[in-house]
């Protein structure tokens, strides 16, 4: 039976390819992203099977009106991918109001918002990944609100798995290592990513150097939770890329 599946950040990057993958393989995804008009072209373009909500995961409004619509749409949801995230490197000290309670709100907050609205779509069999970063286990510099971001992420996953255990919904955390797909560019300030790469350097981190994976073999690690049995649960999943 077609699963009901949830995605945040849908519109580009990882989300856009699970949602792909997914809906190839018979689910219905339904596809959530800040820029509405994004999210509905990626959904024209996978099909069918695929719907796109505006919904910006930070503000407790949209997403209780994205969940609204999804209700409308389905009698339930079957899985709730947390993917959405800002991806910003820079100095505390150098940092906007918006950089840091952007990033908070958006990596933290937003799955939390989330979840909230998901869980009474759910039920037994029902599956939540919260979408972290290797970023939180390696000395990455400029990341210090990202990392904090992630790890709370994390932790946030290992309380709501005890407290949604006898639900008989599952949670997992997947850690994710870089990941690329073509075409897409990084939008952030050259001087800040410039900066990044040069203090990552000094880290014992050469960015240069490291490998990267594809969206697309990640995509194969969400399928395998998807299809756990029913008596097996994977808590933390770490992602790394490596040279093929």
């Amino acid at each position: 039976m077609s699963k009901i599946i949830a995605i945040t950040g849908a519109g580009v990057g990882l989300g856009r390819a699970l949602a792909r993958r997914f809906a190839s393989e018979g689910e219905t995804v339904v596809l959530l992203g800040r820029t509405a008009s994004k999210v509905a072209a990626a959904a024209a373009e996978i099909g069918e099977r695929a719907s796109g909500i505006g919904c910006d995961v930070g503000n407790p409004e949209s997403v209780r009106a994205a969940f609204t619509q999804i209700a409308e749409r389905h009698a339930h949801i079957d899985v709730l991918i947390n993917n959405a995230a800002i991806f910003e490197p820079f100095q505390v000290v150098n940092a906007t109001d918006e950089q840091i309670l952007g990033t908070i709100t958006t990596n933290l907050a937003g799955p939390m918002l989330c979840a909230r609205s998901a869980i009474p779509l759910m039920s037994a069999g029902g599956l939540i990944i919260n979408v972290s970063s290797e970023s939180v286990g390696l000395p990455f510099p400029h990341l210090s609100v990202y990392q904090s971001s992630k790890a709370g992420l994390e932790r946030f996953s290992e309380s709501l798995r005890a407290e949604l255990e006898d639900s008989g919904i599952r949670v997992t955390n997947v850690r994710a290592g870089q990941m690329f797909e073509e075409g897409k560019e990084w939008n952030v300030n050259r001087d800040d990513a410039i900066a990044f790469h040069q203090a990552a350097l000094k880290a014992g981190l050469n960015l240069g150097e490291r490998p990267i994976s594809s969206f697309e073999s990640v995509t194969d690690i969400f399928r395998a939770l998807l299809d756990l049995p029913a008596d097996l649960q994977a808590a933390a999943i770490n992602l790394h890329a490596r040279k093929a």
